[in-house]
């Protein structure tokens, strides 16, 4: 690797890591932001809430991908790189200093919301661009390898999130830190942002580029050309479809998901939590270059593929190892004392309130709330219609009400009787609160998310090469980075909410899963199918 080729490398890297830093910091401290800017929500649909906001940013990466890959395919990729870097920094810096609902109200998760979506565009234009300026950097025969570098960044990026995160609540303790405290892994995006800028502006434009700016090639209109050609379309339908869909939801499963699994399912302390991901992270980061130039030897195509098939095949597996070794409790509470809902199945709601407009006083909903908000597994039993739902826990019934037609204050008399009640019951049947430090395998439970990020290494560290030597290169930038971002953006974007959702109605703590495990499925067949291996191609040829 020349002088040259290091410092092109290096300089997207560098860049791209704190852009992804700036975008994850928000996830790592989802939990939080819930209690301060959905604080008039129920537990459940603020988190859920603050999750579907986490999402937003990720539902408008493909316009992103449109706007700057047009403005990459038009002007070039270094100046879409600088104002990708000063939206995204900028954006971050204002989440750290918005007032919450407490002091200002609605317009707090409104303007919350506001910012994600910026976020979200710059970091559509941010990716494409750099996997897109290191490839054309790259030789043929290694630009896997070279790709790969740029693959490393989005789990560096959250790293070192969780590591910020992790040291600003040891300096200032946890109850500072819950108070006020989260709001600094924000303002040191400032920080970040000027180190961005100062690296993305010593950069020169890639010599793909300049070659057909020289002689007049470069597309007028990439959009039009992208999407308006069958040709193109086709490919970019299949790299999302057969591709990136499938990639999106392995790496959001192994990284994200999991973390909110740990957290917010099995009640590990956060803290405990965010120090074995981080480590996982840190164990298998090699790996997205040793898969990357392993596609170099092999192609990509089998790798990804190999990835999508492995992930459908251990999630359920992986899932419920981590219950044993994280929360053992839960896990013999379950076995020795099942949690049935017993309900009119039209009688219940599906427990999904983004909005926070949803009213659920019926005696099904009132469980299945509390379930969901206390992590108990449960199954559902249909009754005949017109039956006051109760729960049996072990050998204990415990009936709910119906609250429609109680006045406000009778309704929240009774509710907080209930809850007491289930609460009592559960803790009564061996059901622990949170999960006993003393009891979690921290080995073990290692073990176990370092197989799932591993996963994430296997599907993305080939993916960048793979999706850059399908388009051309007057419409590069703009045709790999749609794909890209919906396949992320929607597709793994919205899996902790769908699967959380999921799991509040179904009562089934792993039904989440079968989000993953479903798209996982139709990329492997699609991928295998219809998409072609192109390694070691001259990019200038396409």
């Amino acid at each position: 690797m020349t002088h040259e080729e290091r410092r092109v490398i290096l300089a997207s890297s560098m860049g791209t890591v704190f852009e992804w830093y700036d975008f994850y910091v928000y996830g790592s401290l989802a939990a939080i932001i819930a209690r301060h800017f959905f604080s008039g929500l129920n537990p459940t649909a603020g988190f859920i809430f603050a999750l579907l906001t986490f999402a937003a940013g990720f539902a408008v990466r493909p316009f992103g991908a449109l706007v700057f890959g047009r403005l990459g395919d038009l002007v070039g990729r270094k100046y879409a790189f600088v104002i990708t870097i000063l939206i995204m920094g900028l954006s971050t810096f204002l989440v750290g200093v918005l007032p919450s609902s407490a002091s200002i109200g609605t317009a707090a998760p409104m303007i919350l919301l506001g910012l994600r979506l910026l976020q979200g565009l710059a970091l559509g234009g941010e990716y494409g661009g750099a996997a897109v300026y290191v490839a054309e950097h790259a030789p043929n025969d290694r630009r896997g390898f070279f790709t790969s570098w740029i693959q490393t960044t989005a789990t560096t990026g959250m790293f070192l999130s969780l590591v910020v995160v992790l040291g600003t609540r040891a300096t200032l303790g946890g109850e500072a830190f819950e108070e006020w405290g989260w709001r600094v892994p924000f303002l040191i995006s400032v920080l970040l942002l000027v180190i961005s800028v100062w690296i993305r502006l010593r950069l020169h434009e890639s010599p793909a580029f300049t070659r057909m700016k020289s002689e007049g090639l470069l597309s007028r209109a990439p959009i039009k050309e992208a999407f308006g050609r069958w040709r193109n379309l086709r490919l970019i339908l299949l790299a999302l479809i057969g591709l990136t869909a499938g990639q999106a939801v392995v790496w959001y499963t192994g990284q994200f998901y999991a973390l909110y699994f740990l957290t917010e399912t099995l009640g590990v302390d956060a803290n405990i939590a965010n120090i074995l991901v981080a480590l996982a992270l840190l164990l298998a980061c090699p790996f997205f270059l040793v898969f990357g130039a392993l596609s170099d030897r092999i192609g990509r195509k089998p790798l990804i593929m190999a990835g999508c098939l492995i992930a459908i095949l251990t999630y359920f597996p992986i899932f419920k190892g981590l219950t044993h070794y994280a929360n053992p409790a839960l896990e013999r509470a379950q076995e020795k004392a099942p949690v049935y809902v017993v309900a009119d199945p039209a009688a219940c709601s599906l427990q999904f309130n983004p909005v926070g407009i949803a009213s659920f006083t019926r005696s099904c909903d009132l469980l299945k709330s509390f379930m969901a908000s206390h992590s108990v597994h449960y199954l559902n039993q249909s009754a005949p219609a017109g039956t006051v739902a109760y729960a049996r826990i072990g050998d204990q019934r415990i009936d709910a009400f119906e609250g429609n037609h109680l006045t406000r204050i009778e309704f929240a008399h009774r509710e907080q009787a209930l809850k007491k009640q289930l609460r009592d019951a559960v803790r009564a049947h061996g059901y622990p609160d949170h999960a006993d430090p003393t009891q979690i395998n921290a080995i073990m439970v290692l073990l176990l998310l370092f197989c799932l990020v591993l996963q994430v290494t296997l599907v993305y560290g080939p993916i960048a090469a793979l999706l850059v030597e399908m388009f051309p290169t007057r419409i590069r930038y703009t045709s790999m980075s749609v794909p890209y971002h919906i396949g992320n953006g929607w597709f793994g974007g919205f899996l902790p909410p769908v699967a959380f959702a999921t799991v509040a109605t179904t009562g089934n703590m792993y039904d989440g899963l079968w989000y993953p495990i479903g798209v996982c499925a139709m990329t492997l067949v699609v991928g295998t199918l219809f998409v072609h291996e192109k390694r070691h191609q001259d990019l200038n040829s396409i």
